[in-house]
């Protein structure tokens, strides 16, 4: 990770909420050095660690301690960090910590959920675009840390061609030509497809990945057969914990689900003064 990049996001979530500075605990607290806890009052998966850890060094003055490593299960009552240091230091970050341990734990617990009801499948869940404007970079990071994959991290890295792409242009014959003509071919390309009949018309186009969006199970499965592993299969579209396992059919190599991130709840923690 990009330790200045995360530093500058962390300063801007800083400046967001001190603003010119925190008036209550200026006006109550001096340089007194406290100790206090991050504690569980939810079930999760911890993702989020480093950046606090990095956001306390960036405060000064206060000593973070794990006691349960990034990636790895808690439970409800469960201490998750002991901090020692200052207290206006410790209460400025206060709210900063915790949102952003609440938050990232929460899209790492939901995203463990589907790699844990696709085990034994081969199959790979993957995030989309549906992310909180500004915050993409964190959450991808936590759907790592939930043993999930990242799709593309923003629309520069690599080709997708969806269903306005091809309203706009035309056929999507045309779409690929263009695409072609000028994309290095380091760039892979997905296509989304829509029916079995635009499926048959991509395969022969020289495609990386096709993307069934809105399938039903039994219309994956006819698909793959379809494929014959001319290209790599994701699906899309509709897909929940409860029906994830049904789109797993054999051939499909991904699942992509925005739900795991924008559908996760965050988990409950408190940050308590000893």
């Amino acid at each position: 990770m990009n330790r200045l990049f995360i530093r500058s996001q962390l300063q801007r979530f800083l400046e967001e909420d001190l603003g010119t500075g925190d008036i209550t605990t200026e006006l109550v607290c001096s340089e007194e050095t406290v100790r206090a806890v991050i504690k569980a009052k939810s079930d999760g998966i911890l993702a989020g660690l480093p950046f606090v850890q990095e956001l306390f060094l960036m405060l000064g003055g206060v000593y973070v301690r794990p006691c349960v490593s990034e990636g790895s299960e808690f439970k409800r009552g469960d201490t998750l960090i002991e901090l020692e240091g200052r207290a206006d230091q410790i209460l400025m970050g206060e709210r900063l910590a915790l949102n952003i341990l609440q938050s990232l734990s929460g899209i790492a617990t939901r995203t463990r959920e589907f790699v844990k009801a696709l085990e034994g499948t081969g199959v790979k869940i993957l995030d989309t675009r549906k992310t909180t404007p500004g915050y993409r970079f964190f959450e991808k990071y936590a759907v790592r840390v939930g043993g999930g994959k990242n799709h593309r991290f923003a629309l520069y890295d690599m080709v997708l061609i969806k269903d306005n792409h091809k309203r706009v242009a035309g056929e999507v014959e045309e779409v690929i030509r263009r695409i072609k003509e000028k994309v290095s071919p380091a760039y892979k390309i997905e296509v989304e497809v829509e029916s079995l009949e635009e499926l048959d018309k991509v395969l022969t186009l020289g495609v990386d990945i096709v993307m069934l969006d809105n399938f039903s199970p039994e219309e994956v499965k006819e698909a793959v057969k379809l494929v014959k592993e001319r290209a790599e299969v994701e699906v899309s579209g509709n897909i929940t914990l409860e029906n994830v396992k049904e789109y797993a059919v054999e051939g499909v190599n991904y699942i992509s689900s925005g739900s795991i991130i924008y559908g996760a709840s965050w988990c409950d923690l408190s940050l308590k003064v000893l």
